[in-house]
This record gives structure tokens, sequence and C-alpha cells, in this order.
């Protein structure tokens, strides 16, 4: 069994923690916050975007830490969750490589590319995983076109477009926090440049517009430049109105089909050549947790085979983070910037 000690109970840390129990191989062994309240199991004070509130909690069957240090030092740790702010990402998971565990931290891997590079860095001379839990491909919709793509079911991809707007955070004092997130155009722009890089590659340039306040990149538009490859764009931002909190989701435009999802109300469909639409089904139906579940299975999965795997690679997602820098360079300067 592969066993799982969590960094960090925030809202991500709880979700993981409930995602796990449905773990197969794998579970939940330790648990680490700074919080006294909620190593002993009064989680009340916790909220998200989706999913549950916190609750008390029966943690009796766990180890609790309220340092760091001694969660690394716990033998029967295998894999360390690291679900704390991203400023703090690069600290504890190239601490937890030199300590020989595996890693899996949220995303986004880090607050600056250097430091991206140097936890990949640290997990190539610990010789262990590190692993990054972007779960939008875990998600049903984005699943089914992450899998089709790279099937070739319907041809190559020609072209695409993506969406992720929010309202401004008003649920997390830290989601707010440029300083500790980067900014919507990290925070939340993270989530599309790394997608984009599962089904297009790295680009060789990206050409930007967007919306600045106070110094910060809150909105953006980008265009994704490839010598031979699909013609991709993005907006993502958060300035939308409260009226629509949330929406994602794509059109994608495949040799023999198109692919069209968005999450306020049109639902996936496949759009064939001979003019017939499809609805697939997906399965996860109402549960908020089950794409957290199936990346920590995924991760877990990892740890036993010793193989990085494709949907959660480090160096991906250290290449989605420099991605993003790059469009705030570009709307900054008004320039294509080169990657």
């Amino acid at each position: 069994m592969v066993r799982i000690g969590i960094v960090g109970i925030g809202f991500m840390g709880m979700i993981h923690f409930l995602a796990a129990r449905k773990l197969q191989g794998a579970a939940v062994t330790a648990l680490h916050s700074r919080d006294p309240k909620k190593l002993a199991g009064d989680w009340r004070s916790i909220q998200g975007n989706f999913g549950p509130r916190g609750e008390m909690m029966d943690l009796s069957g766990f180890k609790k830490y309220q340092r760091f240090e001694d969660l690394l030092a716990d033998a029967d740790v295998d894999l360390v969750d690291i679900c704390l702010p991203t400023h703090l990402h690069a600290p504890a998971a190239i601490a937890a490589l030199k300590a020989g565990k595996h890693v899996l931290v949220e995303k986004a891997i880090a607050l600056t590319p250097e430091d991206a590079e140097a936890m990949v860095e640290a997990a190539r001379q610990a010789q262990r995983l590190l692993m990054v839990a972007h779960v939008l491909p875990f998600f049903p919709e984005f699943a089914f076109a992450f899998e089709t793509i790279r099937s070739g079911r319907y041809g190559k991809l020609l072209a695409g477009q993506f969406i992720r707007v929010i309202s401004k955070p008003d649920w997390s004092a830290d989601i707010a926090d440029a300083a500790k997130t980067g900014g919507p155009a990290v925070d939340l722009h993270v989530h599309d440049t790394h997608f984009i890089g599962l089904i297009g590659g790295v680009p060789r340039a990206v050409f930007s517009r967007g919306v600045v306040n106070n110094g910060v990149v809150e909105h953006l538009t980008t265009q994704y430049v490839y010598d031979d490859g699909p013609a991709l764009s993005c907006t993502s931002g958060a300035i939308c109105q409260k009226a629509r909190p949330f929406v994602h989701g794509y059109e994608l435009y495949l040799e023999q089909a198109t692919l069209t999802y968005q999450s306020d109300g049109r639902p996936l469909t496949v759009l064939h050549a001979d003019g017939n639409t499809e609805k697939p089904a997906l399965s996860g139906g109402d549960d908020a947790t089950a794409a957290f579940t199936a990346e920590l299975q995924c991760a877990a999965d990892a740890v036993r085979s010793g193989k990085e795997p494709d949907l959660l690679s480090g160096r991906l997602a250290r290449d989605a983070l420099v991605m993003c820098f790059k469009e705030i360079e570009s709307v900054r300067t008004g320039q294509a910037v080169p990657l």
C-alpha cells in the first residue's frame, strides 16, 4: 500500500483527504498542519469555491504532525502530498525529495519558473518522482478531449480555443494575494497552459493582450504560436461579474469532428462530419471529488511503478508555469514572446 502524508489542511488539503477515501492500494496515513485545531479534527473554518464545507472530522486513526520535519522523518510515509499555498511549494517539495519521499504538489508547481526548475532538479538528484496535481485532465470533459486527441480517433487537432473566467474571488485571502499565488494569470490560467501543453506541446512563442490592475495581469487572451502545430488560443481571467462566478470550456476542431463544451450549460458534444451530434456518456456524475480521486490514484500508481505519469509530469508543470510568465511579459510589452 502507498502511504500518503498530506501537508496543509486548507481547502485543497481537505479535498485531497476526502478524495483519498476511495483510493485502491493507497491511503492517507499522516497529516501535517501548524494549526492544532485542525489536527484535532475541527475543519469547520474550511471553505472553497466547490464541494463541501469543512466539518468536525474523526482523525483518531491518523498520525498527526504539527512540525513538517516530523512528517518527513516518518518512515511509513511514501508519498508527500503538498497542499500548501503556492509560495511555499518549492521549499516544502525540495525538502521532501531530499528526505527520500516521492512528492505530489498542488498546482501551480511553484511561484516562479526558477523555483520550478529547482524542484525538477531536486527530483532528478533524489531519483524520486515529482508530480504536480493539475487536476483538469481528470475532469470527464477534459479527459475525453485529451484521450480523443491522443488516440487520433477523429484525425489530428487543427485548431481550438479555451475559456476560463471567474469573478474576483472573495472566499480566500490567499487566492486574492498575487504575492502568494502569482495572480489570475498564473494561479487560474496555469490550468489552461498545462492542458495546451498536453495536447499541442510547448509553443514556439505566445502573443497576449490583457487587463492589468495595480500591476497584476487579471485577464488575458493568448495566441499560441507553433511552427507546425494547431492554431490554439485561450481567454482566462478574474474580471467576470458575480452573476457568472465561473465558467470554463473549449471548442476543439479536429479533422473529422469538433468537440465543444462549456460548464455553464453547454454539455460536452461531438459534432460529426456527417452533420450528426453526439453527447458522450461521462463518468463522475455529481461527485465533486471524483476527479481528485482519479488524480491521486494516478499518483499512487506511479509510486508503485516508479514511472512518472504524463498527466502529472513535473517537467510539463514547469513548462506550463513558464508559459504563464511569458504571456504576462507579452501583455506588458505588447510583443510576441518566444519560449
